[in-house]
């Protein structure tokens, strides 16, 4: 005799949206526009990107401020080949980028040949997408600041 099981599909899901609110939601109105937001702490430090609370005090920030299209690279490492997730088909840098009036490095990929092409100290800037939409692939990456945006 064959025992017949019990079995019940699941699905997990999370059915939910959540709001991008004062902080985030300008970060991103701010890329649809080509401009890169940071937020200005109480010791007058600029956070990029803009978070909603002050990681050290745990304080609430709320004073955007415009920060510049080019920086400096502090760090990198070389993506080759690029994951299948990755938005960038070509193999290229993902670098902790310091942009010129920000205290604090983002995280964002610079486009460049290859490796050979990049070093810790080198200047970039923004290259935006011609389409925008308020999300952060809007910076469609980093490049030498040489070659321009």
């Amino acid at each position: 005799m064959t025992e017949e099981r019990l079995r019940a599909d699941l699905v997990l899901e999370y059915p939910f949206t959540r709001t991008t609110g004062p902080v985030i939601g300008a970060f991103l109105t701010g890329l649809r526009e080509q401009i890169i937001c940071g937020i200005k702490r109480a010791d007058g430090t600029v956070l990029v990107p803009p978070v909603e609370y002050d990681p050290a005090t745990s304080a609430p920030l709320t004073e955007m401020v415009e920060v510049g299209q080019s920086g400096q690279v502090v760090s990198w490492t070389w993506v080759d080949p690029p994951r299948p997730q990755s938005p960038w088909s070509q193999p290229h840098a993902l670098a902790l980028i310091t942009l010129d009036g920000a205290d604090t490095p983002m995280l964002h990929a610079v486009l460049v040949g290859s490796s050979a092409e990049m070093a810790s100290g080198m200047r970039v800037t923004a290259r935006w997408r011609a389409e925008r939409e308020g999300h952060i692939s809007d910076l469609e990456g980093f490049v030498p600041e040489e070659a321009g945006s």
